[in-house]
């Protein structure tokens, strides 16, 4: 009786650790736990706060393998962590001020220049370019993109790591490991702040959550560890792959 009440766990544990697979190298990780969720029966009401929490555990787990390899300075993480919740907050306190109607157009603008972009550029972000700007050209290049990405995060959020790891690479010159290492911490940032939110309201399937973050968690590390061993000519074709599927699920969800 036991094995026939844990079956209907099954397939949404297998789609929770694909999503930790593919969100930990390249984001987009709810285009698959989202409707998974749905499917499984949880109550609507529950479902964005869940989410956040599996999601947070498997990203921290990312965010941890990727950074401690990446190696950048402390001081210049701080303050990144600080920007991007800055502008977290500051975009979830504003929501109701922007349509999302009006953050999906922009996004039916920028996405398809990123797919394009990422699809003729075989070697972008192959090379790690970074050292050819100053320090503090590197530190506004990345505070500005932590900071107005987050706060695109805190107003709707979907494709926030994929923006983030493209935009580090293209802006900042660093190699897409690196790039997407960042994007691990500051998405962590982001969810955790969202996340606390949703506790606080009692939005959280916490049971439920905790269980799948389990899985969410094993298909993050899988991810950051085929990441870092085959670095930007896993994370490019991946990234590539999110951006178009992101573009899909906004065209059809704008069309339904």
């Amino acid at each position: 009786m036991e094995l026939l009440h844990a079956q209907p766990y099954l397939p949404l544990t297998l789609l929770v650790f694909l999503a930790g697979f593919v969100d930990s190298i390249a984001g987009g990780g709810g285009l698959i736990t989202l409707p998974a969720y749905l499917a499984f029966g949880l109550n609507p009401a529950l479902l964005l706060g869940t989410n956040k929490l599996s999601s947070s555990m498997g990203t921290a787990v990312a965010a941890a393998k990727m950074i401690k390899e990446a190696r950048f300075g402390l001081d210049f993480l701080f303050i990144l962590v600080v920007l991007a919740a800055g502008g977290s907050y500051l975009g979830a306190r504003l929501i109701s001020l922007v349509p999302p109607e009006a953050i999906r157009y922009l996004l039916i603008v920028l996405l398809p220049p990123i797919a394009v972009f990422l699809a003729a550029r075989r070697k972008f972000g192959l090379a790690d370019t970074s050292r050819a700007r100053s320090e503090a050209s590197l530190l506004r290049r990345s505070g500005g993109l932590a900071f107005g990405v987050s706060f695109y995060d805190g107003l709707l959020g979907p494709g926030t790591g994929t923006f983030l790891a493209v935009g580090f690479a293209r802006l900042c010159g660093y190699d897409l490991l690196r790039a997407t290492a960042l994007a691990k911490l500051l998405n962590l940032v982001s969810n955790l702040a969202a996340l606390a939110a949703f506790l606080w309201l009692g939005a959280v399937d916490i049971k439920l959550g905790l269980a799948m973050g389990l899985a969410g968690m094993a298909g993050n590390y899988a991810g950051a560890h085929v990441a870092l061993k085959r670095g930007g000519w896993v994370i490019r074709p991946m990234l590539l792959s999110v951006s178009a599927a992101l573009l899909a699920k906004i065209a059809w969800d704008m069309l339904k």
